[in-house]
């Protein structure tokens, strides 16, 4: 979550710093049945009626942020914007009649309804949210922060719809007339409700003007609650029908979950290749200065990091050159997975050829086990990457899952200290390794993954090693060519990043690429009314996320 400080709105940061709960918003199972039109109507007007209370519940906090205001600009701002909630009140009852619902059936709030309401009620009462993140309002000059500390409550529910009305307007822009909730959708995604979050945005930022760092702090504890109960809300709609979100709800709970990742620029956001250069040169810089090490001594830092350099430049430019070479003439008309196979074994082939170039160097010995510890635990990941595998783990007690990461790193021992708080024992880590003498580096690496056909044998024997009792269920994670033929034979395969090569070999032969929200929302439609698989290996279908919050949102929500 993005801190309260720095420049521009108030409101805007704060919303900016709740994109991953946007993100889940977006992946709950109500919105992705109703993006595909397949909600069923009486959860549809089951959560129209709990509208009421939402409702009824700002008007009040309206009422009382106005109390609390000094300022007769936001006071009249605040009187408007209470008027408009009065006035939709007043034709609430033609609005749910238009849905089929009784206007004089007594509609009993669900917990998530009640839970939000209160909390905002809470809020407007000087209670901080029922005492979370901050302290009781007190004396009559700490009154006048309530109603900011109310407007931050209620503007994430506003902006939310706006921004998930804009976004199912986008999915269904190309379905006409024929959409069931097209007329719910179009209120939410209009200009004028546009309008009605930025005028509540824009209060907001009016009445934060004054306010202390610490303060806007508390604001934003708040957003991000108002956020967190928002998505509660909407997971909490009875969903009749099998949903292909979270991934893990759809199938029995006996099926077992296969789930592998890639290393190098999926989970990091750096290439393991470049620190462990980087480790080499700093134990060369600290062996000419101990001179404990009359050979490492004598290869200094300047020339090591040139000797780099120049492997690097050699392996970018022989890569791209290989991909070239690997690409038919001709794009295929249909998915080709034996020819791709085929094919590939020239990437193999280049691989292992690098691989022996470093190793005949001699770069990487002198490396002690010790500084590869400390830069694994350094390493920076790609956002929500970790909080993904700390998910993993927290429902194994739930779900029959297995966690692996397939890696053509040259050291395994740097991806267990990058995951080692709290993950390395549950994680299954399938790399190669650096020979040691003592806890120093010879330079020899024992490579047991190297290539895209490593990669998938490790694959496949993982999964052959699974119960036969057991339907398995299998999802890659990557971003690179290497990892194409895994993607492909997973039951699902998700692209992160954006990898020019890995499109263009895919799609050379004959491999689609969903951006995989959109492509959620054509599998929903595509489930049957009884539960079954949607998902298979080898259709010659890829989905791409932006993030590693959208997997994490797809696989399990929130």
């Amino acid at each position: 979550m993005a801190t309260a400080a720095g420049e521009g709105s108030a409101a805007r940061r704060f919303w900016i710093g709740s994109k991953k709960e946007s993100v889940f918003a977006s992946y709950t199972p109500f919105m992705v049945c109703l993006a595909a039109g397949k909600l069923d109507m009486d959860t549809f007007r089951d959560f129209i009626a709990q509208d009421v209370y939402f409702l009824k519940a700002f008007s009040h906090a309206y009422e009382m942020a106005e109390e609390c205001s000094d300022d007769d600009d936001a006071k009249a701002a605040i009187n408007e914007l209470r008027k408009a909630v009065l006035d939709k009140l007043k034709v609430y009852d033609s609005v749910v009649q238009e849905w089929g619902i009784d206007p004089n059936k007594e509609i009993i709030p669900n917990p998530a309804t009640l839970k939000y309401t209160e909390f905002l009620l809470a809020t407007a009462d000087g209670k901080i949210g029922g005492g979370k993140g901050a302290g009781k309002i007190v004396t009559p000059f700490e009154k006048t922060k309530v109603a900011a500390y109310t407007v931050g409550a209620m503007t994430p529910r506003i902006r939310l719809f706006a921004f998930l009305g804009k976004e199912l307007q986008f999915h269904m822009q190309y379905e006409g007339n024929g959409h069931p909730y097209k007329k719910w959708v179009d209120t939410y995604s209009s200009a004028s409700f546009e309008a009605c979050a930025s005028q509540i945005e824009e209060l907001l930022d009016k009445l934060s003007v004054s306010l202390t760092g610490e303060e806007l702090q508390i604001i934003e504890k708040l957003y991000h609650r108002a956020m967190e109960l928002e998505i509660e809300f909407y997971n909490a709609q009875p969903i009749v029908q099998p949903v292909v979100v979270p991934f893990t709800k759809l199938h029995d709970a006996t099926n077992h979950l296969a789930i592998f990742s890639d290393f190098d620029l999926t989970c990091t956001v750096l290439d393991s290749s470049a620190i462990l250069a980087e480790i080499a040169i700093l134990s060369a810089f600290k062996a000419g200065q101990s001179g404990t090490d009359n050979l490492s001594a004598q290869r200094l830092p300047s020339d090591m990091r040139n000797s780099w350099d120049a492997l690097s430049r050699q392996y970018t430019e022989e890569h791209e050159q290989c991909i070239e070479s690997l690409l038919p003439s001709e794009q295929a008309k249909a998915f080709d997975y034996e020819s791709l196979c085929k094919n590939l074994e020239q990437l193999s082939n280049f691989e292992k050829r690098t691989n022996c170039r470093v190793i005949e160097s001699g770069l990487l010995k002198g490396i002690h086990l010790e500084d590869i510890k400390k830069a694994g635990e350094r390493l920076v990941l790609q956002d929500g990457c970790r909080e993904f595998f700390q998910k993993v783990i927290k429902i194994k007690e739930k779900v029959n899952v297995d966690c692996h990461i397939l890696s053509y790193c040259w050291c395994a021992d740097l991806i267990r200290s990058a995951f080692s708080s709290g993950c390395t024992d549950d994680l299954s880590i399938h790399s190669n390794e650096f020979n040691y003498e003592g806890s120093v580096s010879t330079g020899e690496i024992v490579r047991t993954m190297e290539s895209p056909m490593d990669k998938v044998k490790t694959f496949r024997s993982m999964l052959a090693n699974l119960s036969s009792e057991k339907k398995h269920l299998s999802v890659y994670i990557g971003d690179s060519v290497g990892d194409l033929l895994c993607l492909l034979e997973a039951d699902v395969g998700i692209v992160i990043g954006s990898s020019i090569s890995l499109r263009r070999v895919g799609e050379q032969f004959g491999v689609s690429f969903v951006p995989l929200y959109p492509g959620l929302i054509k599998k929903q439609r595509e489930v049957p009314s009884e539960d079954s698989l949607v998902w298979n290996g080898l259709s010659g279908v890829l989905y791409t996320a932006s993030s590693w919050t959208e997997i994490h949102a797809f696989l399990f929500g929130a």
